[in-house]
């Protein structure tokens, strides 16, 4: 089976193609309308209400997450991989973890559906066709391609198929169209906020769009610029109680960049994402080393996984 997906038709809504059209709209209608259109559809991709509550008072699951979202934010890096692959893997993942809930899962069952999630959004997003080996690397387990697409089928079963997912990187060119010298920069800056806020997991409270202003306002501050006209806009379009969220939302962004230390050192095109400071998350890092060693991970070896089922 060359392509898990080769034969199944993606039903993709109009607007997904009108994210790089519409990045620099010149009416407060086009703006409008789009808003409107992306904060209607992300409700159809987020996670399982409870999610965030299932993240948090289980720490085997917390620790496996920030282990695959950091497994995939390096595999984009190493890969080349699109911003999109990336937010749509993480997208996939915690939408899987939601509705399977996952407890009792073994370090490799995470590792293959992090490898599942971000060769189907590669699928989906990246113009390169990538074999199943290339994901393999900083990874304990090794598995086969015959594996990879029957839990690729198992992911996009549980999501009903709906891949086309609203992520915060959905917003970035809409909220920032402002001077053409600064779109490549501030683009770059609020990718970066956003990529370290995936190993978050308070981020998952909130709605993608809130993330995404929120991101957006953060750098806007941090580069001592004023508010962009978009950014101010959307605010006017979001119900009072996401507005406190949007509060709530910013000041963790602000905590990462100021409290952390974290960024945000522009470096061109070529390094999407320059700067991922784990270090920022050492209770993360504490509680991963310790769930290895009760795992049985076996590092000093790559084990098959042949025809493990689920």
């Amino acid at each position: 089976m060359e392509s898990l997906l080769c034969n199944e038709v993606w039903l993709m809504s109009p607007d997904r193609a009108c994210i790089h059209a519409n990045a620099h709209l010149p009416t407060k209608q086009d703006f409008d309308e789009t808003f409107a259109t992306f904060q209607g559809k992300e409700t159809r991709y987020l996670p399982q209400s409870g999610y965030p509550n299932l993240i948090h008072t289980h720490h085997s699951i917390r620790n496996a997450r920030f282990k695959a979202v950091t497994w995939i934010i390096k595999s984009q890096t190493r890969m080349d991989l699109s911003p999109e692959t990336l937010f749509a893997a993480v997208n996939y993942l915690d939408r899987f973890i939601s509705l399977s809930q996952c407890q009792g899962w073994k370090c490799w069952m995470f590792e293959l559906l992090s490898v599942a999630c971000l060769s189907i959004a590669t699928k989906f997003n990246d113009t390169t066709a990538y074999q199943l080996h290339e994901f393999q690397e900083d990874l304990e387990n090794s598995f086969s391609p015959n594996l990879i697409q029957r839990m690729e089928l198992t992911v996009l079963k549980a999501l009903d198929w709906r891949v086309d997912s609203t992520t915060p990187f959905s917003y970035i060119h809409l909220l920032t169209p402002t001077n053409k010298t600064l779109v490549e920069e501030l683009t770059q800056r609020v990718t970066q906020l956003l990529v370290v806020s995936l190993l978050d997991p308070k981020f998952l409270e909130f709605q993608q769009c809130v993330v995404a202003i929120a991101a957006v306002r953060t750098v806007f501050q941090d580069l001592h610029l004023p508010p962009s006209d978009y950014a101010h806009l959307a605010d006017t379009l979001i119900p009072q109680d996401i507005k406190d969220d949007l509060i709530r939302c910013q000041m963790l962004m602000e905590k990462l960049v100021v409290e952390d230390g974290i960024f945000l050192a522009y470096s061109g095109p070529s390094s999407p994402v320059t700067v991922l400071k784990v270090d920022l998350f050492n209770f993360y890092d504490i509680s991963l080393k310790t769930t290895a060693k009760n795992m049985d991970l076996r590092s000093s070896r790559k084990r098959k996984m042949e025809e493990e089922g689920f």
